[in-house]
């Protein structure tokens, strides 16, 4: 149906019809958006940002590829971790997911 005339079916506005309660649905969906999807994922990410400027040398972590390790140095924005006897792999602070001793945890 062409875009047009979806506009005549629509019939002319009424007079004192107020533009907010026309509005008002649209407006209540991004605010649901925001409450139930934005914000908490804003907060999650800020607490894994924080997590990751936390870590320390001898901290147990997962990447994001599932590899488990123990943490043996820690520069600027990257981290030796020791996956095995004497093998250490070098990877970047964005690839750490989370922290290895609370997956253990819970069990």
């Amino acid at each position: 149906m062409n875009n047009f005339a979806f506009l005549f079916l629509m019939g002319p506005p009424t007079e004192g019809q107020n533009p907010l309660v026309t509005f008002l649905p649209l407006i209540l969906v991004f605010v649901v958006f925001y409450f139930f999807m934005i914000r908490p994922q804003v907060r999650k990410q800020k607490e894994l940002t924080t997590y990751r400027s936390e870590l320390k040398k001898g901290d147990k972590i997962i990447t994001t590829g599932g590899i488990y390790g123990k943490i043996t140095d820690v520069k600027d924005s990257t981290l030796t971790v020791d996956v095995a006897d004497g093998v250490l792999l070098k990877i970047d602070k964005s690839a750490v997911l989370k922290d290895s001793s609370d997956i253990q945890q819970k069990r």
